[in-house]
């Protein structure tokens, strides 16, 4: 995969599977924009990119003024935009009686209004020269998990939110597909994957045997923004080391 001249925009990229796909469009040749609430952070990690096509810049998905400002400085510094990876979220554990309602609209804002507000700043742009988006879902929007309730509302809504975008723009050019991970090692899930036991469910569930890392998403990512899926929109595609195959039964016999 070579996208020499593409320009790739990334939420949420000054860590996890934002830095770690940021990371191999560049080692692919992109032009690389890590964008990130953090803009410390994004610059840090930018600077271990090539200078000359790699930007950081600090934005809060979740302010529509702001992703519109942000597509609009990338066109201009860049001459246009070829994939935008909608990856920004963030993570709220609890069932309905224990998700405040602060926290469940700040999750909303950011992983559900952060997708909306990144992709209608960018089709116009991408429709230009046929670009795509990648969002990240999760396998938690596929299906739904104990004690996550905000989390799978906002997660199953981007799924279906990708399906209709891919609808509505496909004849326009833009393809629309979403990665979905199951847990994966970032620093999100940092304190979660230093419990023994949560590590031992977690890959009694994977038929792969191990837990996914921010490179696994990114190399699904590439190939969606690739021209190996040109013929590729709407999907939702479980990046999750079999854990979706299983019907529930126990997947190794005592």
């Amino acid at each position: 995969m070579d996208f020499s001249g593409k320009v790739v925009l990334v939420t949420g990229a000054a860590s996890g599977i934002g830095e770690g796909t940021a990371k191999l469009f560049s080692t692919h040749n992109a032009i690389v924009v890590l964008a990130d609430i953090d803009g410390d952070k994004a610059k840090e990690v930018a600077s271990t990119l090539p200078a000359d096509r790699t930007w950081a810049r600090q934005v809060d998905v979740s302010d529509a003024d702001a992703m519109t400002r942000l597509v609009k400085e990338v066109v201009e510094k860049f001459g246009g935009l070829d994939v935008l990876y909608n990856n920004a979220g963030i993570h709220q554990e609890g069932d309905v009686t224990k998700v405040s309602l602060e926290d469940w609209n700040r999750l909303l804002a950011v992983n559900l209004t952060g997708v909306f507000n990144g992709s209608r700043a960018a089709i116009p742009e991408l429709a230009k020269r046929k670009g795509c988006i990648i969002n990240t879902s999760s396998v938690s929007g596929m299906g739904g998990d104990i004690n996550m309730a905000a989390y799978n509302a906002v997660k199953g809504a981007i799924t279906n939110l990708t399906r209709a975008m891919a609808i509505d723009h496909g004849r326009q050019g833009v393809r629309v597909n979403a990665v979905c991970p199951t847990m994966t090692a970032t620093a999100m899930t940092k304190d979660m994957l230093a419990d023994k036991e949560t590590v031992k469910h977690q890959l009694d569930r994977v038929p792969l045997g191990r837990i996914g890392t921010p490179e696994d998403i990114g190399k699904a990512v590439l190939f969606l923004a690739s021209d190996y899926a040109g013929f590729v929109t709407g999907v939702n595609l479980a990046v999750d080391g079999g854990v979706t195959a299983a019907n529930g039964q126990p997947l190794y016999e005592s």
